[in-house]
């Protein structure tokens, strides 16, 4: 067994984590039960670790000396000195990721292995408190689901490896354990390919632009590709050894036939068209999406499902990215092919009639069976959203389902795994966090954290059982409007939270009014004084009302982020750190036949700001009643 005993200053430690209080976990374990009491760290509370996991100890001493003082060494202390107890042993009975903390005046024990003690250590941290203390308690937890995930889509705006690394910090914090790393659209490849070096020398780079929307320019005549980037295979190498010490494994994406203008760009020969005009996307429109559903692509951005060189590519493809990503799983993408292409093109149809292919999408099904059988020549299992579930299909595959209850209560009577990431239920972070006008520019669409956080993957309609082929959840950053960390951190957080508890926590222990009432200040107050971007919370639940009233009682019962100052304003005007400040509780009355509006706005202690709600207090005869 590895032994190691350590003696702290823990007054360096804990000055910047979280309140000593277990309402404040995020995400709340399975079993909480206080006790009377608390456990004071001082100079000489001894460290031990007892454990098989040399990643835990290096990964957990390692958190604690990067806060010490220099010079500060390690003792072994006296009899009667508290005692941190970090142990393997008897962590066999536990269920996977589980761990066990008990806390008591005078020790903590701490028991998992593995994943488990690894999450144990995060809750740990998370009680450490600046008064140096932990209150007693008794803490038994597992996750409830085995798949806790966030996609990241590194094609539409690349991060580098210290970005990926940062975010991946941020995943083990809270718990979430698959990084599913959207390597590859019609925006930009991004992952080296040795037997294919066009893929990184053309596919990775596209024009510059601003920003992506309909008045984009497309690439014009002449003009140089000097925008995007890519990983090598060393780099995804070390993102993947990184990820690993935080008992997070990697999902790569590779989408195929659809979403593969850059790979075409690279090899034009890859779709009918042959193409060799074709470019790396930059943002510009290459599609009309219509209202009822449907969209027509004014592109080629479909590999040639006819031709048998494209499956040779794809041998290639899929062949070096199985030998480099080590979990089980290769996602293939599968959404959104257009097949019109297809069926205009004469080889296309003849290939079609020898093979009795009866349609287009049965056309699509063929191909993703034959990359089926590739993927699983690699020794590695297929991964794809929605579509290719679509009719009559027996593939082994996990579907990845991002339309919710109706489709994945369809594929998993089918007898298919499921991971569900459905954008109407608040798990597609792309989306605005708000209806307000004042929220940063998203896909669309409305997931605000309590959306996210409020999800229940267990349907109703089906079976204990059924439920059982629900490996997990995960939310989805598609990066069309997310050119860089600070947006990227904006769009993740708080939300990133709702879903970990999600992810997390069993249904019986979920609490929203705990988790944004007495969880989330605490955080948030941490990513404030980290420095990170977060969206402040607003001091309404809504941000634009108007409430019947003669008197309005304006109470905060206490602001969305420690230390914040709410400023309002009774005169229609945006409100700013120069207008009234709240100290307390606020009669408006409003005179008989008019209207007042309140406009309130959180500036937390580093200077972020909420967007501005605006509440019209109504007092005139026939008023309207909106909240």
């Amino acid at each position: 067994m590895h032994f190691k005993t350590y003696a702290y200053c823990f007054a360096f430690l804990c000055n910047s984590l979280l309140s000593a209080n277990a309402q404040s976990l995020i995400p709340m374990p399975k079993s909480v039960t206080k006790r009377a009491g608390s456990f004071t760290f001082h100079p000489h509370t001894i460290i031990r670790m007892d454990v098989q996991d040399k990643r835990a100890i290096d990964w957990f001493t390692g958190r604690l000396s990067g806060m010490l003082p220099a010079g500060n060494q390690a003792a072994t202390g006296t009899a009667k000195a508290p005692v941190l107890m970090i142990t393997d042993r008897n962590a066999a009975q536990l269920p996977a990721e589980g761990y066990r903390l008990e806390v008591t005046p005078d020790s903590i024990l701490l028991t998992g292995r593995d994943a488990g003690l690894f999450y144990g250590m995060q809750t740990l941290l998370q009680l450490l408190s600046g008064e140096t203390t932990i209150p007693c308690i008794s803490i038994t937890d597992a996750p409830r689901y085995g798949y806790r995930g966030l996609m990241l889509d590194v094609s539409r705006h690349f991060f580098s490896v210290a970005q990926i690394k940062d975010l991946l910090d941020l995943m083990a914090s809270y718990k979430l354990n698959r990084f599913h790393w959207h390597l590859t659209d019609d925006q930009g490849w991004r992952l080296e390919i040795k037997s294919l070096p066009e893929l990184t020398r053309t596919g990775a780079w596209r024009v510059p632009r601003i920003e992506f929307s309909g008045n984009t320019l497309p690439p014009q005549p002449g003009e140089k590709a000097t925008d995007g980037g890519f990983y090598t295979q060393e780099e995804v190498k070390d993102i993947i050894r990184y990820a690993a010490e935080r008992h997070i494994e990697i999902l790569p994406e590779i989408d195929v036939p659809g979403h593969s203008m850059a790979a075409i760009a690279s090899y034009p020969w890859l779709c009918v068209t042959r193409d060799s005009s074709i470019k790396v996307n930059p943002g510009s429109s290459f599609a009309k999406w219509f209202p009822a559903g449907g969209f027509e692509m004014y592109t080629d951005n479909s590999l040639n499902p006819a031709d048998e060189r494209v499956y040779q590519w794809l041998d290639k493809v899929f062949g070096e990215v199985a030998a480099l990503f080590p979990y089980p799983y290769i996602h293939i993408g599968g959404d959104e092919c257009y097949k019109a292409f297809w069926e205009k093109d004469s080889s296309v149809q003849r290939f079609m009639r020898q093979h009795n292919i009866r349609n287009s999408h049965a056309l699509q099904g063929y191909f993703i069976s034959r990359l089926n059988k590739i993927i699983q020549s690699k020794n590695k299992k297929m991964i794809a959203w929605d579509e290719i579930a679509e009719g009559d299909f027996k593939e082994d595959i996990v579907v990845m389902n991002r339309f919710g209850e109706k489709g994945a209560v369809q594929q998993i009577k089918k007898g298919l795994n499921i991971i569900l990431a459905p954008g109407g239920n608040g798990l597609y972070f792309d989306y605005a966090q708000s209806l307000s006008e004042q929220e940063p520019s998203s896909h669309g669409g409305n997931a605000p954290a309590w959306k996210a956080y409020q999800y229940n993957p267990d349907y109703a309609t089906l079976s204990g059982e059924e439920r059982k082929h629900i490996m997990g959840v995960e939310a989805c950053v598609w990066t069309e409007n997310i050119p860089g960390i600070s947006k990227l951190q904006y769009m993740l957080l708080p939300r990133m939270l709702a879903l970990a508890e999600t992810a997390w926590s069993a249904i019986e222990t979920k609490d929203y009014q705990r988790f944004a009432g007495s969880a989330l200040p605490a955080h948030l107050a941490h990513f404030d004084k980290a420095g990170m971007n977060y969206r402040v919370p607003t001091v309404f639940p809504y941000t634009d009302s108007t409430i019947a009233t003669g008197n309005f009682r304006f109470e905060v019962t206490q602001p969305p982020v420690p230390g914040a100052r709410i400023y309002y304003t009774l005169n229609n005007r945006p409100p700013g750190d120069y207008d009234h400040l709240y100290t307390g509780p606020v009669t408006i009355a409003v005179p008989k036949g008019k209207t007042i509006t309140l406009k309130t706005i959180v500036i937390t202690p580093a200077g972020r700001r909420s967007i501005i709600t605006r509440t019209v207090l109504d007092n005139s005869d026939k008023p309207k009643n909106e909240h």
